[in-house]
């Protein structure tokens, strides 16, 4: 016996969700690392520079490209649970799926295009710390080579690009929920008020058909 619509449903949600949060939570980490580069510049009294602060993001992608091959499994195996979810959503999907998971699929297929194309390539041009290192300022096509802190400010904002992108993954599947209780309270209201004007009918022609039998008994 297949299991019920809703509970399938519901566990493609938390499929879904889940790997979304745990990406945010690891883009959360980087944060503190990330904000310095990005959206402030160290006071004049403070014990770091600027540099300081592209020396130790520099670091640390350093060290997470060094992480066990365990840590990149998992991380990929968090996408492909993702990405299960939204198979076993859009699987005969209805109007609402369309519209949300679709959508949601797409923001999440952004966010691991964007993951191979910047991440994956970056954390290898740091770690080969390759910034275009003995090239001239403009390439041979005429194109301007990205140098060491260009490639990091990068890797930060790649970064806020992948939190943005996931968090309207969440948004779409949080409208998905609303708009699925609003159904089901506008579908119970309807059936209330059906089930009430059939009473209601069911009790009038039953108060007729009273008078007609006490009217028939009189002639009688």
């Amino acid at each position: 016996m297949a299991p019920p619509k809703s509970t399938s449903s519901s566990f493609a949600t938390f499929l879904i969700i889940g790997p979304t949060c745990f990406f945010l939570g690891i883009l959360f980490s980087l944060f503190p690392y990330d904000y310095h580069v990005l959206w402030a510049t160290p006071r004049a009294t403070s014990a770091l520079s600027s540099a300081d602060y592209f020396d130790i993001l520099e670091t640390h992608l350093k060290f997470i490209h060094a992480s066990p091959p365990v840590i990149a499994r998992i991380m990929h195996i968090a996408i492909a649970t993702g990405l299960l979810g939204f198979l076993t959503k859009l699987y005969k999907p209805s109007e609402s799926n369309m519209l949300f998971d679709g959508a949601s699929l797409v923001l999440y297929m952004v966010g691991v295009m964007v993951y191979l194309s910047n991440t994956v390539k970056g954390l290898r041009i740091v770690t080969a710390g390759v910034y275009g290192v003995g090239e001239e300022p403009v390439g041979p096509d005429g194109q301007e080579v990205v140098g060491r802190e260009d490639s990091l400010r990068v890797m930060a904002a790649t970064n806020t690009i992948l939190a943005l992108v996931l968090v309207g993954v969440l948004v779409l599947q949080a409208g998905q929920w609303y708009a699925a209780r609003k159904e089901e309270t506008e579908m119970a209201e309807m059936e209330r008020v059906e089930r009430v004007e059939k009473e209601g009918k069911g009790g009038k022609a039953g108060r007729e058909e009273g008078r007609k039998g006490r009217s028939g008994k009189k002639r009688q």
